[in-house]
């Protein structure tokens, strides 16, 4: 497929849609499986599996138009990639289009979140991940998809839910009472609303799909058990949607598996998901 969901072409066209998809198929410092650059691709092609009304929200939230970016990245280092990344999403951003990034490796989303943080002076990042990625350096780069999380807290308070891998350099950097670990939050949904509360108003959300339970998404590059479910998610993701202004969003970490697109049918829903608690709680006007 060339655009996001299989939907009369007149609503994937740029100067008409209130939504901009940037695919951004960057793989070039994750550490265990490779693919991630295909995780784009994979999202566009299992959304023309997604019907177009979602019975939760009770939208068609594609007719306020959905643009899938064509723009191909150079990628020469992930410096050149972050600094490519922020200039593309700023220029989408002064086209007053919400913004969703489909990845590629974690390491897309810094370039976002900087260009967020120059329109947003109280911005806030809600991170959806298994993974804390808060090493100030690793590989010998601050641009590692491991760094992501500490280059976002030199530009905006970090939220982080489902964390259940950290290692010892990282708790230095770590905000005690803006880390829900997954071995907590999976007793009860009292956590919600704590979460939720330490955002400010305008908010960037990141979800590494590694946050959810390998048993639901096993295509990811750093699979981890012990993560959320589903249902639990969307909960969340409504609660989220109904408090604060989401201005930008992304989906990482997809390596699609050969033998099996249930991974990349999770994320291609999640991404229109997303769309729709945006539309709900944000119509188009």
């Amino acid at each position: 497929m060339e655009y996001f969901l299989e939907m009369p072409a007149c609503y994937a066209q740029l100067e008409n849609a209130k939504y901009a998809l940037l695919p951004v198929p960057y793989d070039g410092t994750s550490t265990y499986i490779k693919g991630a650059e295909k995780g784009p691709q994979a999202i566009i092609d299992a959304s023309d599996s997604i019907e177009l009304y979602d019975i939760e929200t009770h939208l068609e939230a594609y007719k306020s138009g959905i643009y899938t970016d064509k723009h191909t990245y150079s990628f020469i280092s992930p410096e050149k990639m972050v600094a490519e990344v922020k200039e593309r999403v700023s220029f989408f951003i002064k086209q007053n289009k919400k913004v969703g990034l489909l990845g590629g490796e974690h390491s897309i989303s810094i370039g976002a979140i900087e260009a967020f943080a120059e329109k947003y002076s109280n911005l806030s990042v809600l991170q959806i991940d298994a993974h804390a990625d808060l090493r100030d350096t690793y590989n010998g780069s601050r641009y590692n998809h491991a760094c992501v999380m500490r280059r976002a807290q030199e530009f905006a308070r970090v939220v982080q839910v489902g964390i259940r891998n950290v290692c010892i350099e990282e708790k230095k950097y770590i905000v005690p009472e803006n880390i829900f670990y997954a071995h907590i939050i999976c007793r009860g949904t009292h956590w919600m609303q704590k979460a939720i509360n330490r955002l400010s108003e305008y908010v960037y959300l990141t979800i590494d799909l590694d946050g959810f339970d390998p048993s639901i998404v096993p295509a990811t590059g750093t699979p981890l058990p012990g993560g959320l479910m589903w249902y639990e998610t969307l909960a969340f993701l409504e609660l989220l949607f109904k408090s604060k202004k989401i201005v930008g969003f992304d989906v990482v970490e997809l390596c699609p598996q050969k033998e099996s697109k249930v991974s990349d049918v999770l994320a291609a829903v999640l991404v229109y998901k997303i769309i729709s608690f945006m539309e709900k709680n944000e119509p188009f006007v």
